[in-house]
């Protein structure tokens, strides 16, 4: 069994604040915009692109959770 660290363990990390629905896809379209010109090769921006997307991606969830009424 090999060690590794998630991106996201639901246990240590809390929702990510998002000001509102608009604001959580603006971000979301910037950051994959620019993530989408890593290179797929070099594994640090592998790491970051992945990061940086999953935490957009859960600031996004929680945001349309906000606007559907729901507790994130």
């Amino acid at each position: 069994m090999s060690s590794y660290s998630p991106l996201f363990d639901p246990e240590k990390d809390g929702p990510v604040y998002v000001r509102d629905l608009a604001h959580a896809r603006e971000r979301a379209r910037a950051v994959h915009a620019e993530k989408g010109r890593a290179n797929i090769h070099d594994r640090d921006e592998m790491i970051g692109a992945a990061y940086s997307l999953a935490h957009v991606l859960a600031g996004l969830l929680d945001a349309l959770d906000a606007e559907e009424g729901r507790t994130p």
